[in-house]
């Protein structure tokens, strides 16, 4: 296995990379192994100025597995978070600054994500990071034993409402073709690790009173993203940030969303569906 140098940005997530350049992110096979690894470790990796272009980022993680396909851009691979009017996805983003992870509708969720910084924002914009491994092991045993078969119900219009208090039809329209899922509040991983499912998408608790169980999620959270336990970056353009998105929630912070920002993301496809 090829050996990387690392700093840890944080006690609970994080770590930059050190000694990988272009070059090597091209040519070392060994690397996409280790940085799999790494991410089962560290929960997100950080690049700091690699500079990598769109069809190296592509090549690079499509080493580590299948990438996800949007035929809305024009390298599939690629996925432009911005707010540019021109931007086909821009009317989903409203949201990115609640914590979530990407696919809580989906069957199985997007195992993990490449993020380079192309353009940044003058003031906010930073993407923080909170490790779900870490909140369900700060759990109290008490806590893990009656939260072990809660299951908590996510719907694409519980995101989307928290930035459209008052939807149009046309709006709740969308957000109803989404599917909607049920998850268990505690997953075990194939790995014998187990986390928190939970974030924005969560709506509410399956045989718990409604008001209650948000309650229960929202405390929950609270705990998951104390200052302490979140890993902030701040972005410089060339930035690659990747993380892995079976343990973590993200978000991004708030910024002026007439000015430009954009993020190019590279998505693996999942192949460990929630249970």
């Amino acid at each position: 296995m090829a050996a990387i140098s690392t700093r840890k940005l944080s006690e609970f997530v994080g770590a930059e990379i050190l000694d990988v350049d272009v070059d090597r992110l091209l040519n070392d096979d060994d690397l996409p192994s280790a940085c799999l690894e790494a991410l089962e470790e560290y929960g997100v990796l950080l690049f700091r100025e690699l500079h990598i272009d769109d069809h190296a980022q592509v090549a690079f993680c499509r080493k580590m597995g299948e990438l996800v396909r949007s035929p809305n851009f024009a390298i599939p691979e690629v996925i432009e978070i911005s707010f540019d009017p021109a931007n086909p996805n821009a009317k989903y983003y409203s949201s990115n600054d609640h914590w979530h992870f990407d696919g809580a509708m989906d069957e199985i969720p997007a195992k993990a994500a490449a993020l380079t910084a192309r353009v940044v924002a003058d003031k906010g914009g930073e993407t923080e990071f909170a490790s779900t491994y870490a909140a369900y092991d700060a759990l109290s045993d008490e806590e893990k034993e009656r939260f072990a078969d809660l299951r908590v119900v996510h719907t694409f219009e519980t995101i989307q409402r928290r930035s459209h208090p008052e939807p149009t039809a046309e709006q709740l329209a969308d957000w109803e073709s989404w599917p909607v899922r049920e998850h268990p509040l505690v997953w075990e991983h194939r790995s014998g690790r187990r986390s928190l499912v939970f974030g924005s998408a969560a709506s509410h608790i399956v045989g718990m009173d409604k008001e209650e169980g948000r309650e229960l999620l929202a405390d929950l959270e609270r705990r998951a993203t104390a200052p302490d336990r979140v890993l902030r970056h701040s972005w410089s353009v060339g930035d690659t940030v990747m993380w892995d998105n079976l343990g973590l929630l993200h978000r991004a912070a708030p910024f002026d969303r007439t000015k430009p920002r954009r993020m190019h993301r590279t998505t693996l496809v999942g192949d460990e569906a929630i249970k």
